[in-house]
């Protein structure tokens, strides 16, 4: 316990030390981050960010409007690391690994774990929903809405079939999976790739240290794009405001008050037990992703944080292998604010449009969402999309519906992504924990010191 207090004492002094991930030099700025005045640190940064571009887009929509490039450019510089990272994290931590039993036996944990705690999400949705009963009061008129605009999202809205689905896992060509920036695909072949250099032993550890260092140099980037993240946290939320305006989260109200108060209950409830279970504080985990969280919030996408997030979790002490297999794999299985929403959107357009679910439909429904919002990540258009065609498979619920939640579903995709990260981060951890691939006094010295 010393020798780790040591080091990581050594490491928030901002000298460079040897300690699994600790070795990359943000790591040691993360973790010496925390020693600054509060007005230096990068989510106080963001927060204040988001309240200018809040206040602008409401006084100054027009002018706020035209901000949306910084927020865009943010996130494009952010996805263009995501690929190259997820690459080099999976071989380094698989080729390290040892064998194929031990990947399988990690994958197969992590996917029953996906399925549980989604299908966790879905019931409390659908339990929230029915209880709640957001669409009450609100009768559809379709000739009132504008069909236009869910014209392209019905038209698109196909959920995947099983066999189409393990097709998509696989890419056409390795190179055509890194320029689409399909990040199953490039999981798949990481692993494949890993395991390859992995059975052939010693030969080719100098190639496993050299794609190491590569994923240094990776995260090394991704520490000089984070200086630009207020900036595009406050060109994402001008345009956001400027664009709908605050009133629109009027008219809609009662829904988004249901899925915020929805995602608080999972994360504190449902990860709350989790994170007890597994022997570490969520509320002290959550002060130590605080700034992936305000960026994810002002970005509204849970990718913007994921190269970060992988980065915190090892330098919290959860192996490489752990933390590239089972983050990655997790952003297309482990959706948990998506799967709260999706399944309280359904019936939020079943009560606007007057139709009584049986439980027996709406478990019906629970089944399809179970797997369509696997899917969601490999269809374009994300969770809407994925909501699109379970309205467009039930002939009982009324597609017209969607385009009332064309207005807020921006301001919901907040609660959906930060859902979303957390999920994944605490995922990490209790995989890592049932795997004994977590140094829990690394772990509980850096949550402790979290300030």
């Amino acid at each position: 316990m010393s020798l780790a207090r040591s080091a990581l004492a050594q490491t928030a002094g901002g000298r460079r030390v040897n300690i699994g991930v600790a070795s990359h030099g943000i790591a040691a700025e993360t973790l010496a981050g925390r020693s600054r005045p509060l007005y230096r640190r990068l989510y106080v940064k963001v927060l204040c960010a988001i309240l200018i571009g809040a206040a602008l887009g409401h006084w100054r929509p027009e002018f706020a409007q035209q901000m949306k490039p910084l927020g865009d450019l943010f996130i494009r510089l952010i996805k263009m690391m995501i690929e190259p990272i997820v690459f080099t994290t999976v071989v380094v931590g698989v080729g390290k690994m040892g064998s194929m039993k031990e990947v399988g036996r990690v994958g197969l944990r992590a996917l029953v774990y996906f399925e549980i705690v989604s299908s966790i999400a879905l019931l409390l949705g659908l339990l929230v929903a029915n209880l709640y009963r957001p669409g009450t009061g609100i009768r559809i008129d379709a000739t009132a809405l504008d069909a236009g605009a869910i014209a392209g999202y019905a038209s698109g809205a196909k959920a995947l079939s099983p066999a189409e689905f393990l097709m998509h896992v696989v890419p056409d060509s390795v190179v055509g999976a890194f320029a689409k920036g399909d990040t199953l695909q490039v999981v798949f072949f990481s692993v494949l790739f890993g395991l390859a250099l992995s059975a052939l032993g010693s030969r080719v550890r100098p190639l496993i240290d050299i794609v190491d260092q590569v994923s240094q140099g990776m995260f090394r980037v991704i520490g000089i794009i984070m200086v630009f993240a207020p900036l595009g946290a406050f060109g994402a939320m001008a345009f956001t405001i400027g664009k709908y305006g605050l009133g629109t989260l009027q008219h809609l109200g009662m829904l988004l008050a249901g899925v915020y108060t929805t995602c608080l209950l999972f994360i504190f409830l449902v990860l709350g037990l989790i994170a007890r279970c597994t022997g570490f504080s969520l509320w002290r985990f959550l002060l130590y992703i605080r700034e992936e969280i305000a960026i994810v919030f002002a970005t509204s996408t849970s990718e913007s944080a994921l190269p970060a997030l992988m980065l915190k979790l090892e330098t919290l002490g959860c192996e490489k292998s752990i933390v590239g297999l089972v983050v990655p794999t997790g952003y297309s299985f482990n959706l948990d604010g998506t799967s709260i929403y999706l399944s309280m959107a359904v019936l939020f357009i079943a009560q606007a449009g007057n139709v009584e679910l049986s439980w027996h439909q709406q478990l019906g429904i629970l089944g399809f969402l179970l797997f369509a919002s696997k899917g969601s990540a490999a269809v374009t258009g994300g969770g809407f999309i994925t909501l699109a065609a379970t309205i467009s498979s039930f002939d009982s619920l009324p597609v017209a519906g969607l385009a009332l939640l064309l207005g807020v579903d921006r301001f919901m995709s907040e609660a959906r992504a930060i859902t979303n990260l957390i999920g994944n981060g605490v995922a990490t951890i209790a995989i890592g924990c049932w795997e004994g691939s977590v140094d829990r006094d690394r772990m509980n010295i850096a949550l402790n010191d979290v300030k």
